[in-house]
């Protein structure tokens, strides 16, 4: 579905999403606040929603928590590093916006991009623990969560 909005409109159509990480509007004071309105919310759920800051989907989700040290499943109130973890975000984000293939371990081979996404059963590049994925997230939108429970304790 595509909408034709005027300019001065806009705000009506995206109006409740969050700062956009690769906005020239970039406002990380602002995305904190919203992602701390809700501190009991998995941090894996906040960081998909769009209304809290835009432009993170599955694939970061899971791999900025992997590189954060976070259990997806940690709720955002007990993230002491929520700060750093949106930097790193908004890096990782900035990095990869010009690259056809997403990389995070900095290896641009197939299959050695990702630390976590899509490696379940595999043993983490780290510590050689088995990733574990599960289903996580409100009925109809579950999403693949990926984590090593040795790097991202419960």
């Amino acid at each position: 579905m595509v909408e034709l909005t005027e300019t001065h409109a806009e705000a009506r159509v995206v109006g409740h999403l969050g700062p956009d990480l690769l906005g020239p509007d970039w406002d990380d004071v602002e995305a904190l606040r919203r992602l701390n309105a809700d501190p009991g919310r998995s941090i894996a759920d906040a960081l998909l929603d769009q209304r809290n800051l835009a432009g993170i989907g599955n694939l970061y989700k899971n791999e900025m928590c992997f590189l954060s040290g976070v259990h997806p499943w940690r709720p955002v109130g007990e993230i002491d590093a929520l700060t750093r973890l949106v930097r790193r975000t908004r890096l990782a984000l900035e990095t990869n916006k010009d690259r056809v293939e997403q990389t995070f371990t900095g290896d641009t081979r197939r299959g050695r991009r990702n630390w976590v996404y899509g490696r379940d059963r595999q043993p983490c590049r780290r510590c050689g623990t088995r990733i574990e994925v599960s289903m996580l997230g409100p009925e109809t939108q579950e999403r693949s969560t990926y984590w090593c429970p040795t790097c991202q304790p419960a």
